[in-house]
This record gives C-alpha cells, structure tokens and sequence, in this order.
C-alpha cells in the first residue's frame, strides 16, 4: 500500500464510521436513533482509532490535512509530500461520506428535517458566530496536532502509536470542546463530504450545503495546527529543562 493509497483508505475509513454514527444518530428509523452527543463523540473517537490502527503502518496515518501540515511545519513530515497527502485525504472523505449515503439512503427519505441531513455529512455550529466558531476550531485543533506532535514518531507521524491513544485524543476533545461546532478539527473531514451532500440527491429532498461556514472548519484547523507546531518548537521536544528546573 502507497502511503498515498493509505491516507485515501484511512480517511474514507474514518468518514464511513464517524458520519455513519452521526447518521445513526440523528436519522428517523435507525436503531441508534436518539443516542445522544456522547454517543457521536465515542463513535468519532473509535473511527479515529480503526483508521490509523489500519494505515498508520503504511502513511503513518494522517488522515487530516491539519495533522499532515502541522508535522510538516514541526519539521517531523516532508512538505514535498503534504500536497499529495492532503488529495488523498479530501477524496478519501469524499469516498466515505459517499458511503454512508448509500448505506443510510432509506433513513434520509424518512427523516424530514433537512439540517439534521446535513449534520450526516459536515459540521455546523450550535451558536453562530463567526469569531468564536473559528477560535473553537482552532482550539480543538491545536490540542490535536499538538498531542500528535508529542506523542508521534519524528520521522512519520501517528504511525509510530499505538491507534488507542490517538482516538482517545479525539474522543476528549469531542467530550470537552465539540460542543459549540461540531469539532470538525479536520478539513477533509469537512470538506469532502460537504461537496458530497452538495453534488449527490438525498432522499426526501434538502438544505443548501451551507457554504457560508464552509469556510471555518478548513482554515481554523491548519492556523491551529500550525499554531501547534510553533508552541512544540518553541517548548521543545525533550522534558529535561522542565525536570531540571523542578531539581533546582
């Protein structure tokens, strides 16, 4: 498998669960229907850990272009290889989003609020407000890419983890952070499947794709992943300063 390949494959792995638990969620006439936010946030947290268990060997797991850029700006990934990463993330997205429309498509005839189909697909604010969307995102993101850069191999990324702890990253950071927009943190799993729920008939009808915030979970994401890389290069990778101080 070409890391290329893998980030197509562990992206498209984590949208068909993650929005998949979204759509069992939200969508009339499904088993999990009515499950709830804590629901959503577990089923985010073990789609992260299935997707990098997978491909982690093979790309070092990715899967989100705010991941791949802030390694890459924390000098652990080669820019030469961000741009090829970040296309196979949004059509690995893509793809997944894809899939779970198909899989759902007899619940979203029945359901008939248009927003919650659009909540299957992409993410969306509880308060709208532009400032502190955008700061959420960021913040969200930061603790990402953040955790990732302390936790990760140097020389690839998420590969050198194990996939539990990674998921449980995202699943706090949904329990704690999510609650205002969604905690998209990830631009492909946003993008994609947006343009996804733009171009395919849902079943029932639907809403505009709500391109106005589409926006928000793309840029947020990389300044704070960017932002992540910066605070990791001005702390450093190494403890020993902090112990050394305590020692004193």
């Amino acid at each position: 498998m070409t890391p290329y390949l893998a980030e197509f494959i562990g992206t498209a792995i984590l949208l068909l669960l993650g929005d998949g638990v979204v759509a069992n969620v939200v969508l009339k006439g499904t088993k999990g229907e009515n499950a709830g936010w804590i629901v959503i946030t577990m089923g985010w947290g073990m789609a992260v850990f299935v997707a990098v268990f997978i491909v982690g060997a093979f790309s070092g797991a990715h899967i989100n272009p705010a991941v791949t850029v802030g390694l890459a700006a924390a000098g652990k990934f080669s820019w030469a290889l961000v741009p090829g990463y970040v296309i196979a993330q949004m059509l690995g997205a893509a793809f997944g989003a894809a899939l779970v429309w198909l899989h759902y498509r007899p619940h979203f005839g029945v359901t008939e609020d248009n927003d919650l189909k659009l909540a299957v697909f992409c993410t969306g604010p509880a308060i709208r407000d532009t400032g502190s969307n955008f700061v959420s995102e960021l913040i969200g993101t930061f603790v990402l890419v953040f955790a990732v850069l302390y936790l990760a191999a140097p020389e690839v990324g998420l590969g050198a983890l194990d996939a539990l702890p990674v998921g449980l990253v995202v699943l706090v950071i949904g329990l704690a952070l999510g609650g205002t927009t969604g905690y998209a943190i990830n631009p492909a799993r946003d993008l994609g499947p947006r343009i996804i729920h733009a171009l395919l008939p849902i079943p029932g009808g639907k809403r505009d794709s709500d391109w106005g915030y589409a926006w928000i979970p793309v840029v947020a994401p990389v300044v704070g992943g960017v932002l992540a890389a910066l605070v990791y290069l001005l702390l450093g990778d190494s403890i020993e300063p902090v112990t050394a101080l305590l020692a004193r």
